[in-house]
């Protein structure tokens, strides 16, 4: 049989199909790049993909951070979230997982079907927002199941922070602190330090402790804080505060690079009628080089040439804008590190107990002023409303800390 040579029109097609081949295998190879493990957690499989999408979610939300690594850590725990509900028969039936993606829809004034629609338009599949609030739900389930009962607040504690929660409160708080500087990749020794140190209820052996492990300038003396008035702190601080008796410690309290603990030495019950705080306004001066001694000692300088929070932009001229900080925010809208700093502080006064990262992505000393206070009108706060906080903030405390005892039990992989 004579062969011929095919025609142009069939080399070219011979041609389309080797294209087509190739490319076929080159998407099949990122689609198993993609596929393929991104993080084992015990034995399950989190993808290339589930990271993925989640950190597209995550931006979707104009969430902090890295969305990727925030994407990587949600997805590690809300595996072990669902691992441990339904080890426990605590797994959300479906009616419970679509009323709470309607509930998250509501918040940005939109029905699940939109919301879903938003999703479609970003190339987020609706599986990603279906585990998130899956996950969420679960969650919820597993600590109410374990911590219900212990979290619940004594009718003392209610009455106590129903006391404090007034305009017009005369409480003055005696604290001491422990702040515990957590380095990358020690989050879950620190917790477990923290934890321990939570135990103590000798007001000797805390100071003894602060003076030993705190990072916080108060460790000369012990930890020990002067009177404070109670309004000073954010709301849900003076809850956490206020359901303490003498000699105890509140459970660890996630603050920027750190872990605080605080002790309540006394509570004074008469001494003056003090405002709540609508708005506190503060002044932040990032120096670099963190808790060197050159930036200690730049710390020191400024503090003497400054008076009020104005005199901080002679200080920053001809610096880069993200140096010098000045904002107003509600005192729950507050970082909470920076919350209590600024209570212990008049106006003017200046604070060097925090560092953050500057500009340049260096560590930095933070010289945190406050500006002024603003007081607010009374608001009536209802014995339910109180009870319902205080009982959420030590569920949030325990489930944080059951969360961190999963993790450190866990085998996580990432091939």
């Amino acid at each position: 049989m004579q062969l011929t040579r095919p025609k142009a029109p069939a080399r070219l097609a011979a041609a389309g199909l080797l294209a087509l081949a190739a490319a076929f295998t080159a998407g099949a190879t990122a689609a198993q790049g993609l596929f393929s493990p991104a993080v084992v957690v015990n034995d399950t499989v989190i993808s290339g993909f589930d990271v993925e999408q989640r950190a597209r979610f995550l931006t979707l939300l104009d969430a902090p951070g890295d969305p990727e690594e925030a994407a990587r850590e949600q997805l590690v725990d809300e595996t072990l979230q669902l691992a441990e509900a339904a080890r426990i028969d605590r797994l959300p039936d479906e009616e419970d997982v679509e009323e709470g993606m309607a509930e998250f829809a509501a918040r940005g004034d939109l029905s699940t079907e939109e919301f879903m629609e938003l999703l479609a338009q970003q190339d987020i599949a609706g599986d990603t927002f279906e585990r998130f609030v899956r996950a969420g739900v679960a969650w919820r389930n597993v600590v109410r199941a374990r911590f219900g009962a212990r979290a619940a607040p004594s009718e003392t504690a209610i009455d106590r922070a129903l006391a404090g929660a007034g305009a017009s409160s005369n409480l003055r708080v005696l604290l001491s602190e422990i702040v515990l500087p957590v380095e990358p990749g020690q989050e879950q020794a620190a917790r477990a330090q923290a934890e321990r140190l939570s135990e103590i209820t000798s007001v000797e052996d805390f100071s003894q402790a602060a003076r030993e492990l705190s990072a916080s300038p108060s460790a000369r003396e012990g930890g020990r804080l002067e009177w404070q008035p109670i309004t000073r702190y954010p709301q849900q601080l003076r809850e956490t505060l206020l359901a303490l008796a003498p000699g105890e410690v509140t459970d660890p309290l996630p603050v920027d690079g750190a872990v605080a603990l605080l002790q309540l030495r006394a509570v004074d019950e008469t001494a003056y009628e003090a405002p709540d705080y609508a708005e506190i306004e503060y002044a932040a001066y990032l120096i670099p080089g963190g808790r060197s001694e050159d930036a200690r000692a730049e710390a020191q300088r400024i503090r003497a040439r400054v008076d009020r929070c104005d005199d901080l932009y002679g200080i920053a001229k001809g610096q880069p804008p993200e140096r010098l900080i000045r904002e107003s925010a509600a005192p729950d809208a507050l970082p909470r590190d920076v919350a209590m700093e600024l209570a212990r502080l008049d106006a003017g006064e200046v604070s060097t107990a925090l560092t953050r990262t500057g500009p340049e992505g260096a560590p930095a000393l933070m010289l945190l002023m406050l500006c002024q206070r603003t007081p607010e009108a009374a608001v009536d706060t209802s014995r339910e409303q109180v009870e319902r906080s205080l009982l959420n903030r030590r569920l949030e405390s325990l489930a944080e800390g059951y969360l961190q005892q999963l993790r450190a039990n866990a085998r996580i992989v990432e091939p």
